[in-house]
């Protein structure tokens, strides 16, 4: 479901370009995590992703082969899984946060400053809670907002990492497109003057 955050995030990012979506792409992936991503997300990655947003955070997107989302989620779970997170404080997990499959952690997005958002299945409930970490705390910090809200935030400049972690750009959103072969070359544009 549809938000007026997701429009607000809309009305900041300017038109959607939805050059990669894929009617299948996001249910094989839903398949593989063992559950349904929010819409207002699969909404978002399909009209922009993959994508750099205000010089720092990454969507990926389900049906392109470089910068696959899926492919990152598998990384990047294996990744963090590896890791010895027993003492992490993480709301809704008693002994450290735990990743991937139905009822861990998803990787939904990240930053050039080692920053993550995922989101988890409560569960036997169909309602996505959001997490982010900064990867030099390792602490885990509910938001309890749809992931187009958490986005909305952050692009407002508000602490979304955890304390003080925030970055804001007044101005238009500078976003960038994530180059699909190793000819292709990034373009970068600006969204709507935003009146920040």
């Amino acid at each position: 479901m549809r938000s007026d955050y997701t429009e607000s995030v809309v009305a900041m990012m300017g038109s959607r370009g939805n050059l990669h979506a894929d009617a299948s792409a996001w249910p094989r992936l839903e398949s593989e995590i063992g559950g349904e991503f929010p819409d207002d997300y699969k909404f978002l990655v399909d009209g922009y992703g993959p994508i750099q947003i205000n010089r720092h955070l990454y969507l990926s997107h389900p049906a392109t082969e470089r910068w696959n989302l899926g492919k990152w989620i598998s990384s990047t779970v294996a990744e963090f899984a590896r890791s010895d997170l027993s003492d992490v404080e993480c709301p809704g997990f008693e002994n450290g946060p735990v990743f991937g499959g139905s009822g861990g952690l998803i990787p939904l997005a990240d930053t050039d400053r080692g920053e993550y958002v995922f989101g988890a299945l409560r569960h036997g409930e169909s309602e996505w809670r959001t997490l982010a970490c900064d990867g030099d705390e390792q602490d885990f910090y509910e938001y309890r907002m749809s992931f187009s809200e958490w986005l909305y935030r952050y692009l407002c400049g508000e602490d979304m990492f955890g304390p003080d972690s925030s970055v804001f750009y007044p101005g238009p959103l500078v976003l960038e497109s994530m180059p699909l072969t190793a000819e292709e070359r990034s373009v970068s544009w600006r969204g709507p003057e935003r009146g920040m």
